[in-house]
């Protein structure tokens, strides 16, 4: 059967393979559009699989807020290097699998790559990652998403054109225009400082006697005949020191170094009439975890021109 041009292009816009992929599928399915399709899918899995050994460090964080701002869904998906992360392809794939994370009820990673792709129900979300690795040539992997429904509301924050993405719940009672700077600001302060916890109260005891634990053992060895209160005063100034780095309410407000996270609330608060607290931040950074290979760039492609 002649290939022609047409049946090409319908393929190429259903699969999204590239052009010559495309045309060879139809040759060795003798013009079969849906033969075609499961040979592309066999041979992205083929692909997928080759480069599965290959570490994605790299890639995008972001997040899908709902209209009403009640609800959001942060996701991060790797690539192999940051030369992909910025490919339009890839990044459009992220806010799908953004989008779709929006609308999930599943519970797990593995529950979220089993379920029909929003954007094609005829495939997993799975099959579409494989996909995309057949077309962009690299390992993708979509490593974890979240999501936040609340009755106050939901702002985000994306630093470094996604190596950072934050989402911030507010208890307010409305969304008027502080309440949504308040949001913003909050996310960007917790994409600048890394807040661990909202405030102290939120900090395990577990947490507290392990570091005090450790404070103490240095404050001995510095302590030079210092009598036992001292040594105490010394280990209880450093932890609180400590507390105020990694609690986002006790932070210096990276807008204003006179005041901290708390203070600019209760502002905030008086200028939107109504109570503002932070209920919950979620912030994802790109690779964090992920142990990176180092690689000799000039090293490689020789020993891809080798073979």
């Amino acid at each position: 059967m002649a290939i022609t041009a047409g049946m090409v292009k319908e393929l190429r816009e259903m699969t999204g393979a590239g052009m010559m992929d495309c045309k060879k599928a139809l040759t060795e399915t003798n013009g079969d559009m849906n033969a075609a399709v499961d040979y592309l899918r066999k041979k992205g899995q083929a692909a997928a699989q080759k480069r599965a050994s290959k570490i994605a460090a790299e890639g995008l964080v972001t997040f899908k807020i709902a209209d009403d701002f009640k609800s959001a869904a942060i996701v991060e998906v790797n690539s192999e290097t940051d030369f992909v992360a910025k490919n339009e392809i890839f990044r459009e794939f992220v806010n799908d699998v953004a989008a779709q994370a929006l609308a999930t009820k599943a519970a797990d990673m593995e529950a979220f790559m089993a379920e029909p792709w929003n954007k094609d129900p005829q495939i997993t979300v799975n099959d579409a990652l494989v996909e995309k690795i057949a077309l962009i040539h690299e390992n993708l992997k979509i490593r974890r998403f979240e999501k936040i429904t609340t009755e106050g509301y939901i702002g985000g924050y994306i630093h470094g054109g996604g190596r950072i993405g934050v989402l911030v719940e507010l208890d307010a009672a409305n969304d008027s225009e502080p309440v949504r700077d308040a949001a913003k600001d909050v996310a960007m302060q917790v994409a600048a400082l890394n807040a661990q916890y909202i405030s102290r109260a939120d900090v395990s005891d577990e947490y507290l006697a392990h570091e005090k634990e450790i404070l103490m053992e240095k404050a001995m060895k510095e302590a030079n005949g210092k009598p036992a209160n001292i040594v105490e005063k010394m280990v209880e100034g450093r932890l609180s020191k400590e507390l105020k780095d990694i609690c986002l309410l006790d932070q210096i407000y990276f807008r204003d170094n006179e005041q901290t996270v708390g203070k600019f609330l209760k502002k905030a608060t008086q200028d939107a009439g109504t109570p503002i607290t932070v209920k919950k931040f979620i912030r994802f950074e790109t690779g964090e975890g992920i142990e990176k290979k180092e690689e000799n760039f000039a090293e490689e492609v020789a020993a891809q021109m080798r073979q």
